[in-house]
């Protein structure tokens, strides 16, 4: 048994997320397309005497019940094995709460690296059950490759995941504007539009795949958190505007928010654009994995 693990967990990018009207269980349901992008968090696994999943992390503070701890104690359930105690040294390189996965991306890594540990491979019903005690976007990441990298359509709550050919042919500006929107408060203004008759159409869900596969500046991709946390965070439009004057080919926020982002037609012209966002915009150069 290894002692000492080390990986990465990938960030990702909504290319279209449609939310659709809330459900009689009080839930939404999404039809999106998720993407890694080369933005990650960097997680060192150590295994410890005592029992359980002690996570540190020194550039944020987490709650005792997080991703990581909730990814742990969901895999001893599933595996027959004994699972010994574990330190995580969480380094952080994606923005908490910006709409890009990061804590789900990290506790489907911690599993991945649980799995080495244990010598054991979980089938995708296992996956599935550590997702569901986990988090929605986790459905997702428990189906990428064995880096974390994929891509996906993906529907129902988020645990509906149908794994699709990736394009890693993309150049993106991702700019993290300084607002804090919960995704409790975004899909609640979701719920407000939905009642006034205020929100977005977009292509159907077998369509996001053809759009996809079409050049950037030819995507007809909606995300429905934008129009309703743009309004309440003029910032989150500014970035938006930001990013179209500088001739990108597609721009929109991610997830619920509030990281935004623009695809650029080569790295050359992505890098060009950082270095005239620098001065106002926190921003940073990615690409599709």
């Amino acid at each position: 048994m290894e002692h000492e693990i080390s990986g990465w967990a990938y960030a990702k990018i909504n290319f279209g997320l449609r939310v659709l009207p809330g459900r009689a269980d009080g839930f939404h349901g999404i039809e999106s397309i998720f993407q890694t992008v080369d933005l990650f968090d960097e997680l060192t696994l150590t295994v410890t005497a005592e029992k359980g999943c002690f996570v540190h992390c020194s550039d944020m503070e987490l709650p005792e019940n997080n991703t990581l701890t909730k990814a742990y104690n969901a895999f001893c359930k599933v595996v027959d094995c004994e699972v010994p105690g574990v330190k995580v040294e969480l380094k952080k390189g994606i923005p908490s709460g910006g709409g890009l996965g990061g804590g789900s991306s990290d506790a489907a890594a911690l599993v991945r690296m649980l799995e080495k540990l244990c010598n054991v491979r979980l089938s995708d019903s296992d996956l599935d059950n550590i997702a569901a005690e986990t988090g929605s976007d986790v459905f997702f990441f428990m189906h990428c490759d064995e880096q974390g990298r994929g891509c996906a359509l993906v529907s129902g709550r988020g645990e509906v995941v149908k794994k699709i050919h990736g394009r890693e042919d993309l150049f993106l500006v991702l700019i993290f504007p300084k607002v804090s929107s919960s995704t409790k408060e975004a899909y609640a203004l979701v719920d407000e539009a939905f009642a006034g008759g205020k929100v977005l159409v977009s292509p159907e869900f077998d369509e996001l795949e053809l759009v996809y596969r079409k050049p950037p500046e030819n995507w007809t991709f909606i995300n429905t958190f934008t129009p309703v946390i743009s309004k309440k965070y003029e910032e989150i439009g500014r970035a938006i505007e930001a990013l179209k004057a500088l001739n990108c080919n597609y721009a929109q926020m991610s997830g619920s928010g509030s990281t935004v982002f623009g695809v650029f037609a080569s790295r050359q012209l992505a890098e060009s654009a950082v270095e005239k966002l620098a001065d106002s915009w926190n921003c940073k150069l990615a690409r599709t994995v």
